[in-house]
């Protein structure tokens, strides 16, 4: 007899119990055959994925794509979800375990995106486990049949622990592999949305974190720091709409024109494939001939000649972007922009002689300097500039602004201050971040965009090329230090070294099943200045682009006699180590297009005739630039004074103890590092006062690693001291490389044991030797500090150096 009672319908319900295909009519079914939790989900599932698919009939958007309306993107169709399970993976997402988290789905958050406390693992107070978790009774031996027999297969602890130490390096950077890290924060003086809309311009006193490395480029991982070189200077902003990388360099311009030839620039200058060598050097024949017969290279070896290319440390020099990038504004208006760094500690730099000292005393010497910077408190800063200009005005100079080889001097566009740069954390891991951080050049914010520039170009494909070889694919993005903090959400999945889990059953768009999810953010996100582009498919270079000589000029014109020499001297250097005659004579005779006295001065040096001039690949006369001051590194002195500073402090049995902690504290109180450096480590008896602890012996820490070099009284150190060969050498090479130096009372007596003159070459006196008596020590002290904040008098130099 039939039921008069209603029942649940059923229909569809093994669809819906199933995973592929189902019924013609979309209405869900109102029960599974049972009632628990898991079946209410089910449906309740079902039917809200349904409805939410329903809401979207069409794309009404899809026509947008075409013609002229494509050029303003709208903001993608996108309805509610309302209910969460309607865009979930599972109905057992809010099921919770210590493991899977506490059962609420993250709607609408990508927790990958948070900070690096995420990350950070401490072990304080914890027992040894294997990486799945398993303690660990024993990790002095290995499992044997015998404490004589042989280690068991079975050994699944001896096996991980090997596995891994067998594959914990990760390929090294092609360039740029020798580098050190910090974390900081980017302040914006200004709003700048006159110019651009990217979100750390946006207001006045806005924050940005930023993660900066400054490396070398030619050397490998374990190279020297203080190789004559390249610096690189690169910024990675974590900003509101995602990361910025300002990939550049501590030299505004380049060694080449088109990314095409810098596999070739790089094969050169790295060690010479048939014997490996030189090691983080560019002294040597394969690098100078292929500059030799590449003449848009002139500008940059000025630049690399010079002292720029050994600077006194990563808080000492300027950082460029190189490029000319656009800025583009919420109105979807375009400037050209080049952006640079300006330390607030000044340019200065190393003289070669010291530099090459400094490799052999502390290879790791820029790596230390940054890091007992920022862990002492004395956090390094820069000055953002923008070198703001028109199109116009960009037609308007003698050279073409898409040409890396060429800077705009800043007297035909000044910079204009828009923020400032304050390093203030040292990473926790060198590998977890500064190894591990990848910068791109294609790694651009909703305003800014590239212009033209073939070299940028290239670098926006081959910096994601390398990142997926050294970083083992795809994902390196998910690497914490690489997350942004910016919302992450797209359709990526997948792919070796995968972190995130992501919810739900779509990964494409448009969609309807996840609500249309993510969606695209139209005028708001990222769009591609539209510029005009015009002309045939071609292989070649803009007629500016053949000019290669004018702005060398300029650059040497704008050095300081001083700077003119080194530059000679480097040139002098490299050159002499290269063995093929010939290429000698094509570097001179490049450069007599850009100063007859230097090549001259060159060709004199190197024992050669003057060559013919190279002819130029341009016929136009050379533009006429006037000088500019601010090429100078002594155009920018900085404004931290004596801070950071290394001062050595002779001491030794006899020394006046009482006269040398007031210098001490004296140094100390205006931010100096001063350093009590004698014969060996111990305890020294003192003419006066407690005795005093050496803090560094003479053979640890010679002469380069410190600023200036102070002498007090005390007539038995200087006795002592004055049979140290050692001590000598210390005091000669502090005078050879121009550093401040102070004798007190007997003092005196060891700068002439050393041969130490008190005048100049021109008889002068020499202002950075400060001799004084015991009695009028505070007045010397004045004069040291103030020598001392100059960093160096090169008005002692000479060559050959006379000491």
């Amino acid at each position: 007899m039939a039921s008069n009672k209603k029942t649940p319908s059923t229909d569809g319900a093994g669809s819906v119990l199933s995973s592929m295909s189902g019924p013609s009519d979309s209405k869900a079914p109102y029960s599974l055959g049972a009632d628990n939790d898991v079946t209410r989900s089910l449906l309740q599932k079902t039917a809200a994925g349904q409805q939410l698919a329903a809401a979207m009939a069409v794309n009404p958007k899809e026509d947008g794509q075409y013609g002229d309306a494509a050029r303003t993107p709208a903001e993608g169709v996108h309805v509610a979800a309302g209910e969460p399970l309607a865009t979930a993976s599972t109905t057992g997402e809010t099921t919770a375990s210590p493991k899977t988290g506490d059962g609420q789905p993250a709607l609408g958050e990508n927790a990958v995106n948070a900070s690096l406390d995420r990350a950070r693992s401490d072990d304080s107070g914890c027992v040894l486990t294997t990486n799945q978790g398993v303690p660990v009774g024993d990790n002095q031996n290995s499992l044997k049949a015998g404490l004589r027999g042989p280690t068991l297969m079975e050994d699944f602890i001896l096996r991980e622990k090997l596995t891994h130490f067998d594959h914990e390096r990760i390929p090294e950077r092609v360039v740029h592999a020798r580098g050190s890290a910090a974390h900081g924060y980017f302040e914006c003086y200004k709003e700048q949305s006159k110019h651009t809309r990217a979100a750390l311009f946006a207001k006045e006193g806005k924050r940005t974190p930023v993660f900066v490395r400054f490396s070398t480029v030619a050397g490998e991982r374990g190279s020297t720091d203080t190789a004559r070189d390249v610096r690189g200077f690169a910024v990675k902003f974590y900003t509101d709409e995602g990361n910025w990388d300002l990939v550049g360099n501590n030299i505004p311009v380049f060694f080449i024109q088109d990314a095409m030839k810098f596999p070739d620039l790089v094969h050169a200058v790295k060690p010479e494939p048939h014997n490996g060598m030189p090691q983080a050097a560019s002294a040597h024949d394969t690098f100078w001939d292929f500059a030799s017969l590449s003449p848009e290279i002139t500008h940059m070896l000025m630049w690399a000649m010079s002292d720029r290319a050994i600077p006194r440390s990563y808080r000492m020099m300027q950082g460029f972007g190189v490029h000319t990038f656009r800025l583009v504004n919420a109105k979807g208006q375009s400037v050209f922009c080049k952006f640079h760094w300006s330390p607030m500690a000044g340019t200065h730099s190393l003289v070669w002689d010291e530099a090459v000292k400094i490799s052999g005393a502390d290879s790791d010497f820029h790596r230390r300097d940054l890091w007992e910077a920022i862990e002492c408190g004395e956090y390094p800063e820069y000055e953002l500039s923008f070198q703001v200009f028109t199109e116009a005005q960009a037609e308007a100079f003698p050279f073409d602004v898409l040409d890396p080889t060429k800077l705009i001097p800043e007297e035909l566009v000044p910079l204009v201050p828009v923020g400032k740069m304050v390093l203030n954390r040292n990473p926790d891991n060198f590998f977890a971040e500064t190894e591990q951080v990848a910068f791109c050049t294609a790694h651009i914010v909703p305003g800014i965009d590239f212009s033209n520039d073939p070299l940028l170009q290239g670098r926006i494909h081959s910096y994601v090329d390398t990142q997926l070889t050294r970083l083992g694919g795809a994902n390196f993005h998910e690497i914490p230090i690489n997350a942004p903090l910016a919302p992450l959400h797209n359709n990526q999945r997948d792919g070796i070294h995968r972190q995130a889990i992501n919810r739900g059953r779509v990964a494409y768009e448009p969609n309807s099943l996840a609500g249309g999810c993510p969606f695209q953010a139209g005028a708001r996100g990222f769009n591609s200045f539209p510029a005009a582009a015009e002309g045939d498919k071609v292989r070649g270079k803009p007629e500016k682009f053949a000019e290669h000589y004018g702005q060398a000029r300029l650059f040497w014109i704008s050095q300081t006699p001083v700077e003119q020499d080194h530059i000679v001297h480097a040139f002098r250097f490299e050159l002499s180590k290269v063995q093929t005659v010939v290429i000698r004579q094509r570097i001179v005779a490049m450069l007599r297009n850009v100063d007859e006295t230097l090549a001259q001065r060159l060709a004199d040096g190197l024992g050669l005739v003057l060559p013919p001039v190279m002819p130029r690949a341009s016929l136009q006369p050379l533009p006429a630039y006037a000088p500019s001051p601010a090429l100078s590194l002594f155009f920018r002195p900085g404004k931290t004074g004596i801070h950071t500073l290394r001062v050595a402090i002779l001491v030794g049995p006899g020394s006046d103890g009482a006269q040398v902690r007031d210098l001490y504290a004296a140094l100390l109180a205006d931010g100096a590092v001063p350093r009590l450096v004698g014969s060996q480590l111990g305890r020294v008896d003192t003419s006066s006062g407690a005795p005093l602890d050496v803090e560094i012996s003479l053979e640890a820490g010679p002469s380069v690693l410190f600023d200036a070099v102070v002498l007090a009284d005390g007539q038995g150190a200087v006795q002592q001291l004055g049979d140290d060969a050692n001590a000598l050498d210390f005091l000669r090479l502090q005078y050879r490389h121009c550093k401040p130096m102070l004798a007190v009372g007997a003092g005196k007596g060891l700068l002439d044991k050393a041969g130490v003159p008190a005048a100049l070459p021109d008889g002068k006196p020499d202002p950075a030797v400060i001799v004084a008596p015991s009695g009028d020590v505070v007045k010397a002290v004045a004069a040291f500090k103030k020598a001392l904040a100059a960093h160096r008098a090169f008005a002692r130099e000479t060559d050959p150096p006379r000491v």
